[in-house]
């Protein structure tokens, strides 16, 4: 498969995100896949940071192992990215800024220095301009087409007209030519293919997943890398007629998308692991009230504030656990931003169809990574369908019904006719809290027995209503990969490669993690010749949860908690040990 990479590195406040945005949005202008990894410390300026972006002509799942083009701002980018620069691979630089010594520069690449900011200076004093004089070196040597390249730049300046425009498609010319009298286009570089691609982060895909589900109440408190959900609904929010609402907490937030809800409106929040420990009272209190609320659980890394922009699937045994006592639940998790689309319109068919919270685990990783999506992935015509069927008809109205489902018909509240209580305690079919004794009997044994019955009997409709265990690959593979979230796209990036190195592998794949389709789990590992769990966590934690489920130990194991995402080669590399001791 013929793909280009493009990498850029400097420090934080350099316009690296800009430089990457811009490459990754002419790259999927021409109508190729692409994958572009955002990575960035936890402050504002200082401190090495990077994007890339790969693309080819077939889908790519993930960032990759190595770079074609690496444009550095600073020598630490040279010194850390240069081992990653493939065979024909180009750095880029400005001698005006550091010096790249000739033994630095791998066998096999070349050094190229640009005078970015000597082009700079020929239309500004704003030493920023170098961007786009890099930006254009490094898009001739990538195979971007000028015009796409300045296309895309004009639009990043949206309404804005007049010289900062001007100057910037001119730099950007100029680094262009500057590149092409003195280097060639890489040799990996893909040719347009295409009308263009729709690009979205995982986060994107979310915000407008929820749009598309009928989400008329967004309240969340910003906490990285869940935050631009909440920006973008909010820059959205006139048109998609939603209320996005910055609470003081993720406590509060949690409580006011309940209470949306309750108050029949489609409603969620978001947050990541630190957050959502603050939700889990509330969470337990949705469970309690029957009361529908999506919560996303994008990950990052932990314990505490953690690693805020690294990424994780830590948070696993606390979705499982969170809130006191036992309720049904749904956790579902997305690997790529397609399925982060159509995974969030379930998630509110699931809650509203099952009265009860659903979980839509995310992490750092899916959450900024940017992706193209094919038109035809995003089906915007979403039913709504209304499940207040309840009307006032002269009888007594329980709200909490026993039924053999679990689901009870649910009214909105405040009507005439159709009051009920619906406390944070243990109740009755009406809502009449229990905790009570009449003639010396408890009346809670046999009233909280059959309460229970009622709710964990969704979980059952729950399972037969989500998606179970996907394998992707020949069914007679010799290594089996068992990985959930955004770690597949790197397993099926590595796919790929074993086969093309004569090993045969397969995935299988969790989109939804809870209820655990556990016989279908099971059934799969019997037939797996050598399984091996990816996560990237510590203790693996899918792992324990299968073994729980099923009692089926899956003793290989490639776990990766350091933050960063995982890079096909670490996935090749496992598979072809794992082969070679025939799986012991």
């Amino acid at each position: 498969m013929k793909e280009i990479s493009v990498r850029a590195g400097g420090q934080a406040g350099d316009g690296i995100a800009s430089v990457g945005e811009t490459v990754t949005r002419s790259l999927s202008r021409m109508g190729l896949h692409v994958f572009g990894l955002n990575a960035y410390q936890s402050v504002i300026r200082g401190g090495h940071v990077w994007f890339q972006a790969r693309a080819s002509k077939d889908r790519v799942h993930s960032q990759g192992d190595a770079c074609d083009v690496l444009y550095a701002l600073d020598h630490q980018t040279a010194e850390v990215h240069l081992p990653s620069l493939s065979s024909g691979g180009t750095v880029v630089f400005d001698p005006e800024k550091f010096a790249i010594p000739p033994e630095e520069v791998p066998v096999g690449t070349q050094a190229l220095a640009v005078p970015t900011l000597e082009i700079a200076r020929k239309y500004t004093s704003q030493s920023i301009l170098q961007n786009a004089a890099g930006l254009g070196a490094t898009a001739f040597l990538s195979g971007i087409p000028l015009d796409i390249l300045q296309r895309t730049l004009a639009d990043s300046f949206g309404k804005k007209k007049g010289e900062v425009v001007d100057w910037n498609l001119g730099a950007s010319a100029d680094g262009y030519a500057y590149a092409r009298a003195h280097a060639a286009v890489n040799p990996n570089a893909v040719a347009p293919s295409g009308a263009p691609k729709l690009l979205l982060t995982g986060n994107q895909a979310i915000a407008l997943g929820a749009a598309a589900a009928g989400c008329k109440f967004l309240a969340q408190y910003p906490m990285t890398p869940a935050s631009t959900i909440m920006h973008w609904m909010a820059a959205h929010s006139q048109e998609i007629g939603v209320v996005v609402k910055q609470a003081e907490d993720e406590l509060a937030a949690i409580n006011m998308a309940i209470g949306a809800s309750f108050g029949g409106v489609r409603a969620m929040t978001a947050t990541s692991g630190g957050g959502f420990s603050l939700m889990v009272e509330a969470l337990g209190m949705a469970g309690m009230t029957e009361t529908p609320v999506v919560v996303v659980e994008s990950q990052r890394s932990g314990p505490s504030t953690g690693l805020p922009t690294k990424t994780e699937q830590g948070d696993l045994n606390l979705m499982l656990g969170a809130g006191q006592g036992e309720f049904p639940r749904a956790i579902l998790a997305p690997s790529n931003p397609a399925e982060a689309y159509r995974m969030t319109i379930r998630a509110f068919e699931l809650a509203e169809a099952w009265q009860t919270p659903v979980l839509l685990a995310s992490d750092f990783h899916l959450s900024e990574c940017t992706s193209t999506v094919d038109r035809e992935e995003l089906d915007l015509d979403v039913e709504i369908p209304s499940l207040y069927a309840v009307e006032p008809n002269g009888h007594e109205y329980k709200r909490y019904l026993y039924t053999p489902t679990g689901v009870s018909p649910r009214a909105i509240p405040g009507q005439p006719g159709l009051n009920f209580i619906a406390g944070s305690d243990e109740h009755d079919e009406k809502g009449h809290l229990i905790s009570d004794v009449k003639s010396g009997i408890p009346i809670w044994v046999a009233e909280r027995t059959k309460m229970m019955n009622k709710r964990m009997s969704k979980l059952a409709g729950l399972a037969a209503s989500t998606e179970g265990p996907v394998l992707e690959g020949p069914a007679d593979a010799g290594v089996t990969f068992v990985a959930w979230g955004s770690t597949a796209g790197a397993v099926r990036d590595a796919l790929r490669i074993l086969a093309e190195r004569g090993v045969a592998a397969n995935l299988l794949f969790l989109p939804t993690i809870y209820p655990l389709h556990g016989a279908a789990v099971a059934a799969h590992l019997a037939r797996a010749k050598r399984p091996v769990l990816v996560e990237a966590n510590f203790s693996g934690q899918l792992g324990r949860l299968i073994r729980a489920e099923t009692g089926v130990e899956i003793p290989n194991r490639l776990l990766k908690y350091d933050g960063e995402p995982f890079y096909p080669h670490e996935i090749v590399q496992k598979g072809i040990e794992v082969m070679g001791r025939g799986g012991q």
